[in-house]
């Protein structure tokens, strides 16, 4: 029994890569049947609610909390509404596994906007060459590979680009602003998706969002994958595993959805990634790790 539950957080762990990694082509899918919008409103919806229940079953939630409004609504428009409409504009742009690749860039912008906003945040020699080297894998990726598909793919990068700047800016605020009001992580992810969803509840445009359903296959993928396990399930495992294993480990799993999602473009859908994507892929990853050493 002990060795089974010395394994959870490494299952937790492997798992979370995989849940991350499959969600490009949950929204590669969405995006032929309703808008880039309506997918984000879908899987903030699907995702607050275990995130919710399990806030509440913890004991974590508080209403004295709501004084720092403010701030989630900042952190549900940086770290939910804004990134993950970056993420399923831009997926619905390139293919799905070049889109998860590109998300393993998040550390390198959150590098960026970290060193020009947080005085403690220093950029050493090793750090510069990583964010250098993994910028270099993202360029790779942006190039125009047919000419056809040059202003679709360029602009689907962009998108991808606004939402990894969203999420890394979120993670500069959340160190400014957020961490300092010593609130359990279940909590602040519970506020910051719901300020998100109360902003997508406002502004989404429903018209044909049932079309999902022509779908079964698509509305599953939506609600259950990316909805409930990509970003609910996600969220839990994500803090289960920095419980366990500590927030350093925990990071680490953002090396596994870019292998994660080129594999599922690659194998199981069929995309033809060029040769290119997968040395982009390498580049993004190096960059990654060089960035994480001291």
């Amino acid at each position: 029994m002990a060795g089974r539950t010395d394994r959870l957080p490494l299952i937790a762990f492997c798992a979370l890569g995989v849940i991350w990694g499959s969600n490009f082509i949950y929204m590669k899918m969405a995006a032929n049947l309703i808008s880039p919008l309506q997918i984000v409103f879908v899987r903030v919806l699907c995702g607050f609610i275990p995130v919710a229940i399990f806030a509440q079953l913890r004991g974590v939630l508080r209403w004295q909390d709501l004084r720092h409004a403010g701030h989630f609504f900042v952190m549900g428009m940086l770290a939910t509404a804004i990134y993950y409409y970056g993420f399923a504009k831009g997926t619905s742009l390139l293919l799905s596994g070049v889109a998860g690749v590109l998300s393993g860039a998040i550390p390198l912008f959150s590098f960026l906007l970290a060193v020009v906003f947080l005085a403690e945040e220093k950029a050493t020699r090793m750090k510069i060459t990583g964010v250098l080297v993994g910028f270099i894998g993202v360029l790779l990726i942006a190039r125009p590979t047919e000419a056809d598909l040059a202003g679709s793919n360029l602009e689907g990068v962009l998108y991808m680009v606004l939402g990894s700047l969203s999420v890394g800016a979120s993670f500069v605020y959340a160190k400014k602003f957020v961490i300092p009001l010593k609130i359990p992580a279940a909590a602040l992810v519970t506020y910051q998706l719901g300020f998100g969803l109360l902003v997508l509840a406002l502004v989404t445009d429903y018209r044909g969002i049932d079309h999902v359903f022509r779908s079964a296959h698509t509305a599953v993928g939506l609600f259950i994958g990316l909805g409930l396990l990509g970003t609910g399930l996600a969220y839990i495992l994500y803090y289960f595993i920095v419980d366990k294993l500590g927030a350093i480990t925990a990071s680490s799993a953002t090396y596994l959805p870019p292998v994660v999602a080129l594999a599922i473009g690659a194998l199981l859908v069929g995309e033809p990634i060029a040769l290119a994507d997968y040395g982009a892929t390498v580049l993004i990853l190096l960059g990654v790790i060089l960035l994480r050493r001291t």
